[in-house]
């Protein structure tokens, strides 16, 4: 062993009672190992709960969609889910047909009066359908089987609870034929009659309810239903578009760029990034700020080595007087205070990553803190037990420990002998 790290052990952890080291010591290692644990478990919130919401709407979503240009409905042709399916990327592809409509509650002595909502009704093929159940549908008894003519619909729970809905319970869809619509408010001639004419009336049956976490915009707004039995009441073997899912995400705008052109004009395709940028943006948002994160809490933790290590070479004034007595240069006398600083910032960063691992295990396990859904999207704090953040932090920390522990280490290694020992 050099001698700088033994003096260097001796200085920082010396017993001064039977069983305590240096009191200063332990406190300098104790803020280092708060600050530690407090920017990890910082970076584990940001990324889990970026990553919470990245899955929730990746998987909540097709990877991308493939539509005309004009927004039109068109007609399916099988050449064009097999062109979909032939890129190598692509892993599954299906049709839908969407649908805005108004959906009515019944009303009625119990649930009060009738309650209406803007929605889009999106038929899916059950394959499709059967996937997106299995994954957030929330199993409720069925009170009555319902008209056997009515469409079975699914929809989410905010929307379920804001008109009062249940399993079971029959519903009326309200579409409006845009043109129809349109062209009445543009010669201003348009009855009541030929108003109620050209609205698409239907009656649906409640069949299940969903839940993905996202209330505003998704679970509220989407409503699933049969693609078969949503065409033949709207558009007989007409669709909006092809859902696709890709293997690879990372090469996703690629993929629909290729398979779109591979489809031709007026197919244009965009990916689940793009149809949510600015959710998308705003999580990239939270990730930018981990330098800064980093950044200040390590400068705040590693001011506690300056501190110590001044403490410490005023508590060692004599030590480092008779060290220089003896022969020793000024740049091992330096030297040990920098081992010094080493061997506290590694106790300490010790310490704050098993404090991390420790609080991130049990708020996984039993989930102390709870956030309001509608507001995050989330129940429960989403910590990432990531080996990268703790590696990052660890690494900060003694990387600008080091560079601040050079000012009490020159501090120590100019004190002239003759002062240091007449101290």
């Amino acid at each position: 062993m050099k001698p700088e790290f033994f003096i260097a052990g001796r200085f920082a952890f010396m017993q001064r009672s039977l069983s305590r080291p240096t009191f200063i010591v332990m406190i300098a290692v104790a803020g280092i190992a708060l600050g530690t644990a407090a920017l990890i478990l910082t970076l584990s919130v940001v990324n889990g709960f970026a990553g919470s919401i990245e899955q929730k709407l990746i998987s909540f979503n097709s990877h991308m969609q493939f539509r005309y240009s004009d927004e039109r409905l068109f007609m399916e042709r099988r050449s064009q889910i097999a062109g979909i399916l032939s890129h190598p990327d692509i892993t599954d592809a299906s049709p839908f047909l969407e649908k805005g409509c108004i959906l009515m509650s019944s009303g009625g002595e119990k649930s009060g009066p009738a309650k209406s909502q803007p929605v889009m009704v999106k038929g899916v093929t059950p394959e499709a359908g059967k996937v997106f159940l299995d994954r957030y549908h929330h199993t409720e008894p069925l009170r009555g089987g319902g008209a056997a003519d009515h469409l079975g619909l699914y929809l989410g729970r905010t929307l379920a609870e804001n008109l009062g809905l249940k399993t079971g319970d029959t519903v009326m869809l309200v579409g409006i034929d845009k043109e129809s619509a349109g062209g009445g408010g543009q010669e201003g001639g348009g009855s009541v009659v030929s108003m109620l004419s050209s609205l698409d009336i239907e009656l649906g049956t409640i069949k299940g309810v969903y839940d993905t976490g996202l209330q505003e915009g998704f679970d509220d707004f989407l409503i699933l239903t049969d693609l078969a039995a949503l065409q033949a009441r709207y558009a007989p073997g007409m669709i909006t578009g092809f859902d696709a899912n890709t293997r690879n995400l990372q090469t996703v705008s690629t993929t629909a760029q290729q398979v779109a052109a591979g489809l031709g004009y007026p197919f244009y395709g965009y990916t689940v990034f793009e149809r949510y940028q600015n959710m998308f943006e705003w999580l990239k948002l939270q990730k930018n700020i981990t330098p800064l994160l980093i950044l200040t809490i390590t400068i705040v933790a590693v001011f506690n080595i300056i501190a110590t290590l001044l403490v410490l070479v005023i508590e060692k004034t004599r030590e480092i007087g008779l060290l220089s007595a003896v022969g020793m240069v000024p740049g091992r006398i330096s030297n040990i205070f920098m081992v010094q600083a080493f061997l506290i910032a590694l106790a300490g960063i010790i310490a704050g990553n098993l404090l991390a691992a420790i609080l991130t295990v049990l708020e996984l396990h039993f989930q102390f803190i709870t956030l309001p859904e509608k507001s995050y999207f989330i129940t429960h704090v989403p910590l990432s037990l990531n080996p990268a953040d703790y590696a990052i932090v660890s690494v900060s920390v003694m990387f600008l420990t080091l560079i601040f522990a050079f000012i009490p280490a020159r501090v120590a290694a100019a004190l002239k002998p003759g002062t240091a020992l007449s101290a």
